[in-house]
């Protein structure tokens, strides 16, 4: 049997048995006769979230497109689960929409990115998740089951991130905002003194702002901002970082033509907001990712605590992204209740180096209630993470009611839910 692996190679799945439906139908009737199953889609994430001791099902066939203007004043898309964003924004662009916010890499399955609180950036920009307002999905027993934000309010917010513990998921329906132009300007060398007092400002000063810092000189060393083409004009100094006239790529030394377009040029919304153009299919992924987040009234201070493990940290690093996520109702999602601080890691594929850090940077950030990616590499307890989450008894229950046979279980959701 030839192993399945993840997107970064770190991780080989323990399933023995991959299938792959071409309908509703007959997942519905597949589903019945499997004891252990588990969706797998782009395969993004990190850590053991999409792995099963059974069956694996892949949606790579479920690739609808379906758009609904009959409100006008809320339009809609519904879309299979084996569509990614970069796949669906052209699409979408072309009919005058588009969705409020991307992820920093357009090649991920959207199903998987909602279903884990995968998110882009904006203090004013929500998780990717915040945009689904109905959910189809196949429970055990084959039955197609229908949840939308209007007509089941009660448990919504607990089945959109559910970590694949409800159902096959097979379509999901997004909220729509009109389509939208994107200028993208980068900077180098923001000193992080600078975030103790204007954190906000300097996170405010685009639609998306991303700093990325490598942990030394005190800085960050890069400062890329998309703002709404038409916006007021980008400074040539920006809380002393200075205006590039080059395109750069996040890491030093990296050719920048898989980046998006900067220089200030304008562009469609799917052509700036992620920071990889969707042309290019990303590396093989040779690296491993952690993030944390953080309650954004404590950002400069998490900031700080993290920078005292930089000796630590630098070696292992390729580059750490600091990003801002708006408040959600979500239970699972990371940015549930609180305005947050998102703290990403790229490491270098040194998974024991990586693993050794974790405690350390967890302890770090401990004071300030970081909750982790749950699709990234993490260390903390179980334990700890049901305590970071306020509702998390209530999605407890929504597991049993929708699986109680815990046909959609596996390791990584028996220690959470346990």
């Amino acid at each position: 049997m030839m192993l399945r692996t993840n997107w970064a190679g770190n991780y080989i799945y323990r399933s023995g048995r991959l299938l792959e439906p071409s309908s509703v139908a007959e997942l519905k009737q597949l589903l019945p006769a499997l004891s252990h199953v588990k969706a797998l889609g782009a395969r993004h994430s990190f850590n053991s979230i999409a792995d099963t001791p059974g069956t694996q099902i892949s949606l790579a066939r479920f690739k609808s497109k379906s758009l609904d203007v009959s409100d006008p004043a809320q339009p809609t898309v519904t879309v299979g689960a084996g569509v990614t964003y970069g796949e669906l924004a052209p699409w979408l662009h072309v009919q005058g929409f588009a969705v409020p916010n991307m992820a920093s890499l357009p090649h991920i399955s959207i199903v998987g990115a909602c279903a884990t609180a995968t998110h882009g950036s904006g203090v004013a920009n929500q998780c990717l998740s915040a945009s689904v307002s109905a959910i189809d999905l196949v429970t055990a027993d084959g039955e197609l089951v229908h949840l939308s934000r209007t007509a089941n309010p009660e448990i919504f917010p607990g089945a959109v991130v559910a970590l694949g513990a409800l159902g096959i998921i097979t379509s999901v329906t997004l909220e729509l905002v009109p389509a939208f132009q994107v200028a993208q300007t980068v900077y180098e060398n923001l000193p992080f003194h600078e975030l103790e007092h204007s954190l906000l400002d300097i996170f405010s000063a685009g639609y998306s702002v991303s700093l990325f810092t490598d942990w030394q000189q005190h800085r960050a060393t890069q400062v890329w901002i998309k703002s709404i083409a038409g916006d007021a004009a980008m400074p040539e100094t920006f809380f002393q970082a200075t205006r590039q006239t080059a395109k750069l790529h996040p890491l030093p030394g990296h050719s920048a033509e898989n980046c998006t377009e900067q220089l200030g040029d304008p562009g469609p919304w799917h052509e700036r907001l992620p920071h990889f153009r969707m042309d290019f299919t990303p590396s093989s992924g040779a690296e491993l990712q952690s993030e944390y987040f953080v309650p954004l009234a404590d950002g400069f201070n998490a900031i700080r605590a993290v920078e005292e493990l930089r000796g630590r940290i630098t070696p292992h690093l390729f580059i750490t992204e600091l990003r801002t996520i708006a408040a959600d109702d979500l239970w699972l999602s990371m940015a549930y209740a609180r305005e947050s601080l998102a703290i990403h890691f790229t490491w270098r594929p040194e998974p024991d180096a990586v693993f050794s850090l974790l405690p350390l940077i967890e302890a770090q950030l401990a004071p300030f209630a970081a909750r982790p990616h749950w699709g990234k590499l993490f260390a903390t307890a179980p334990a700890m993470l049901r305590q970071l989450y306020p509702r998390f008894n209530a999605f407890r229950e929504l597991v049993s009611r929708l699986d109680p046979g815990g046909c959609f279980g596996n390791d990584y959701l028996a220690a959470l839910l346990d």
